[in-house]
């Protein structure tokens, strides 16, 4: 029991084991890879929709016959008010959780679809994507373009959209060489409480104020910076007309949602509808931010990045064991490989993660801590990077790394062209 606070033995090795930038090259790990892992069938793809479809249904309708099943417990077999009660909210906490996870399930799928790894026909992937994503109120074209800049430049400080770290001098620390702890933990505050109500603010609305603000975007891009207008600088000037169809679906889905709300009742809309779609944007959150936001895992600059250290610089976590594979869609397990190969269907990614280990070998990177033992470590962790350095890891609320470049690490070692 005691395991879930701890730090797995895959991530321990790896802070203990000094870094050196894979030399691997991009042709390597594609050669290992089968050709018919490809693939892609739109038969196979509409049987995991219309089963998530059917699972987001089937919840759905369970959960109308919450209220009615306490209440007749209660009142028909003698059940006192408190057991009525405990019984009633315990099975409104398991409708949450299941239906939360179903649905960010959904927003793996559409994800799939922008990738354009559901069918090789363009048009499918569009309607799949724009459907399920417009239904949990994510702008489909909006985000496609945004995540398909992080997938070119992954991990790069200058160009990643996502979860792009802070560096020493945004945050207006002193250099290295004269800080002193306290200018640190005046920045990083360090009571557990305070830490607590960070992780529930980005966990409960992160998803939400990204979209809105860009936050934990790209400082490059201007104060106003939103997924939301179609002359936003995260977009290209073909690219809005989709931008302003995302936002005419989430218009549209917003009526629906307003004009059931009048029908059964805001009590009825926050248990059925919201607190679900907190919950499924509360996995979103962590699955994306889990992916990129390590104390063990590098940061390049452009001298060193290239498209294969960037890919291989995210982490594989078990998030939620099975019932990640099959809700999720193989988005956490097989993570690394996803980035090498992001249009293969994920059904086959769990055999391409297999393929790839055979040669990245300890560049690999897995960890198998408990996920919210990891989140939880991420905010204590991850607080900045410097403002120079070729290759850069986190620092933490004492100004240490918990990782360093091995000795010469860099010497002869740029990265090869792809």
């Amino acid at each position: 029991m005691l395991s879930i606070f701890e730090d797995s033995p895959e991530y321990k090795k790896r802070a203990q084991t000094p870094f050196t930038p894979t030399k691997v090259t991009l042709a390597e790990v594609r050669a290992v890879v089968p050709k018919h892992l490809h693939e892609k069938n739109a038969l196979k793809a509409t049987f995991y929709v219309l089963r998530d479809i059917l699972c987001a249904v089937a919840v759905y309708k369970l959960g109308w016959l919450i209220d009615p099943l306490t209440t007749s417990l209660v009142r028909d077999y003698g059940f006192n008010q408190t057991l009525g009660s405990i019984v009633k909210w315990g099975l409104w906490a398991t409708y949450w959780h299941w239906q939360g996870v179903i649905l960010a399930g959904w927003w793996c799928l559409g994800h799939e679809a922008g990738h354009g790894s559901l069918s090789s026909a363009k048009w499918y992937n569009t309607v799949v994507g724009y459907g399920l994503h417009t239904f949990i109120l994510v702008p489909y074209f909006s985000w496609r373009s945004s995540h398909h800049a992080h997938h070119k430049a992954t991990m790069s400080i200058e160009r990643d959209e996502n979860f792009v770290p802070r560096t020493r001098k945004d945050y207006g620390l002193p250099p290295e060489k004269i800080a002193v702890l306290n200018d640190y933990h005046e920045i990083f505050e360090e009571a557990p409480f305070y830490t607590l109500a960070r992780m529930l603010f980005m966990q409960g609305l992160g998803w939400q104020y990204y979209l809105f603000t860009n936050a934990l975007g790209n400082p490059m891009y201007p104060p106003g910076t939103n997924h939301f207008s179609p002359s936003s600088p995260l977009f290209k000037p073909h690219e809005r007309n989709g931008i302003i169809a995302s936002n005419i679906g989430l218009t549209i889905m917003s009526s629906l949602l307003w004009r059931w709300t009048m029908s059964v009742g805001i009590n009825m809309f926050l248990k059925l509808y919201f607190v679900p779609y907190i919950l499924a944007n509360h996995w979103i959150v962590m699955l994306t931010y889990l992916h990129h936001s390590d104390p063990t895992v590098a940061y390049y600059r452009a001298s060193h990045w290239s498209f294969l250290r960037g890919a291989v610089s995210t982490v594989d976590r078990p998030l939620l064991g099975w019932a990640g594979r099959f809700f999720l869609h193989n988005v956490s397990h097989d993570h690394v490989a996803h980035h090498l190969f992001s249009s293969i269907p994920f059904y086959n990614q769990p055999e391409v993660t297999e393929a790839i280990k055979k040669v990245l070998k300890n560049d690999y990177n897995y960890d198998s801590t408990n996920t919210f033992r990891a989140l939880y470590r991420t905010f204590s962790q991850c607080c900045f990077v410097e403002d120079d350095g070729d290759v850069v890891f986190y620092k933490n609320r004492d100004g240490k790394a918990i990782r360093v470049l091995a000795e010469g690490a860099l010497d002869n070692n740029r990265p090869t062209p792809e």
